[in-house]
């Protein structure tokens, strides 16, 4: 089982709608893919209807070590994508996890109970550097950080999530290796001036970086991200042939690109998608 965290120190960025489709279009092609719902602001958990709802969901996950499947796992009404809902609305994990012996540690001790019924952990976070954020990462074979393209999101870059990374590094000593860190660039306008400077010169920073690289997909500025939120379903059924690149296109080349080793399988989504 691939876990990958979608992480960002600044909120705002599409995290949510980042791994809502990711995942919808991973399962569309016959995988098993479990979201996990970190963020105590519950988006995720409320993205897809819900064909069957657990009667637990995260904080028992984390904070009971909760690990039954029919207790804490629900089903979307999308076949093969299933769900760990948020249910920490007053915050209380983050303290706990603070005070607990394998705090940082806590969600990688419990992936085993997972790996025989998934080919996919995909963990949505919170917006904001946290002990939940650290946790999950540590837990991540890969970090998937979406950063707009702006000034600002490219300084938050640099002080928060590649801080964070490098403030992870002496989890080494117990063997833990924080995972590489891909950036997708997210919301883009391709005719601004300044969203071109900003791309170039977030590519011309990471030069050499051994751990951290921009992908080279990139997820246009489009309404029809929008419009599958509100319709409750992956973006790439909606939007398949037009504009190009269509949502379809550009989320089977961000998965290819993350997941090489499904791109057979993933390259079959097109032909799936005209039929819905």
């Amino acid at each position: 089982m691939r876990v990958v965290s979608v992480v960002s120190t600044k909120g705002g960025v599409c995290k949510t709608t980042v791994a809502a489709n990711l995942g919808g279009l991973l399962a569309g092609t016959g995988l098993r893919v479990l979201l996990l719902d970190l963020d105590s602001q519950p988006t995720l958990s409320s993205y897809y209807a819900l064909s069957r709802k657990a009667v637990a969901g995260a904080y028992e996950l984390i904070a009971l070590n909760l690990t039954a499947p029919e207790q804490i796992i629900s089903e979307t009404v999308i076949a093969g994508l299933d769900l760990i809902i948020s249910n920490d609305d007053k915050g209380q994990l983050g303290t706990l996890l603070l005070h607990a012996p394998d705090g940082r540690l806590r969600l990688r001790n419990l992936l085993d109970n997972f790996r025989p019924g998934y080919d996919l952990l995909l963990v949505d976070t919170q917006g904001a550097r946290s002990v939940l954020l650290e946790m999950a990462i540590l837990a991540s074979d890969l970090a998937l950080s979406p950063i707009t393209p702006e000034m600002l999101a490219a300084r938050e870059l640099r002080r928060g999530t590649l801080k964070l990374l490098s403030e992870l590094e002496p989890f080494r000593h117990l063997g833990i290796t924080p995972p590489p860190l891909r950036l997708l660039l997210n919301q883009v306008n391709s005719i601004r001036v300044d969203t071109r400077m900003i791309i170039r010169g977030l590519r011309e920073t990471l030069t050499g970086a051994t751990n951290t690289s921009v992908l080279e997909t990139v997820v246009p500025d489009r309404v029809a991200y929008l419009n599958a939120a509100s319709l409750g379903l992956p973006v790439h059924r909606i939007e398949t042939r037009q504009p190009s690149p269509s949502a379809l296109e550009t989320m089977q080349a961000l998965a290819i690109e993350l997941f090489p080793e499904w791109r057979e399988t993933i390259s079959t989504v097109s032909r799936c998608a005209e039929v819905l």
